[in-house]
């Protein structure tokens, strides 16, 4: 498949997933965030990866949208008032100047606690134990240890003089806040195709990879992208003074880092004989977009 053909595919689960249901309000501000336009890049990687490995992607179907509707619980906590104060995500507004702060606090709950009912409810093919183990890897990665450990470290770590190891603070905050959710999408797949120990040890090092590239990349396009490239406001990481790759080590370094780690996940593509022209497409183009 196709970048585009998985994006359709999921775009089509989450509108069927997700139905307006009573209080209409809530399932509204839940499904707005959800299905905004995007990449679809945690999906799309769960997918692919599942695929990869010799599994039936519609196996990992469920798995994936619920990964999708987590990140967006993410986007519309990470916009509220009270963290980013960010009024675009993708070029729309943000959940909360749609619905009002309230209804976003719990859309982002509700969101939380619906994705891993999809993947309980729909996932009909997978043996109890598998569904077992892809619902404690959500669980892991969702909570307290995981992108929710990484935002309170970012909100910690705004406009902080004090912090001893800026180095340690960074990578953490990044690993937690962005990593955790590509390799519960990776790992999530792998498990879904009954990947063996070493496949799955392979695709975890890749997406923690993948996943600091990403942020990095973030990070420089924050620095060098406009409004209109990126859908959101931009220079907002300077302004507010946040622990970032580039206010951390400067453009030029933290352009080198990311080419770094984007040469480490071929790598282990490479040595695991990981034959995806996705992952390929998705890394080249965040080599093009920060133009290392």
């Amino acid at each position: 498949m196709k970048m585009n053909d998985y994006i359709k595919l999921i775009d089509d689960k989450l509108n069927e997933y997700i139905q307006i249901e009573e209080p209409q309000t809530l399932f509204k501000s839940m499904k707005y965030t959800v299905t905004l336009p995007g990449k679809r890049l945690r999906p799309v990687m769960c997918l692919e990866t599942c695929k990869m490995l010799g599994g039936e992607i519609e196996d990992a179907i469920p798995t994936a949208c619920a990964i999708e509707m987590l990140h967006a619980q993410t986007l519309i906590h990470d916009d509220l008032p009270c963290m980013d104060n960010d009024d675009y995500r993708r070029g729309k507004l943000t959940n909360h100047k749609v619905f009002g702060e309230a209804i976003a606090v719990l859309a982002g709950d509700a969101l939380l606690t619906f994705a891993p009912q999809i993947i309980s409810k729909y996932s009909d093919n997978l043996s109890p134990v598998t569904k077992m183990r892809v619902l404690n890897e959500y669980f892991n990665y969702a909570g307290a240890r995981g992108v929710i450990a990484g935002q309170v470290v970012d909100i910690e770590s705004e406009n902080n003089p004090n912090i001893i190891n800026k180095e340690k603070t960074l990578e953490y905050l990044h690993i937690h806040k962005t990593s955790d959710l590509f390799q519960l999408a990776m790992r999530t797949g792998a498990i879904i195709a009954d990947a063996d120990d070493d496949k799955l040890n392979a695709v975890t090092q890749f997406a923690k990879d993948f996943g600091l590239a990403f942020q990095i990349a973030d990070d420089i396009l924050d620095e060098t992208s406009t409004f209109e490239q990126m859908g959101k406001t931009m220079g907002k990481d300077k302004e507010e003074n946040k622990l970032t790759y580039v206010s951390l080590y400067g453009l030029e370094q933290a352009k080198c880092k990311l080419s770094c780690k984007l040469s480490d996940c071929r790598d282990i593509m490479g040595k695991q004989n990981f034959n995806s022209k996705i992952f390929n497409e998705i890394i080249e183009q965040i080599f093009e977009r920060t133009g290392i």
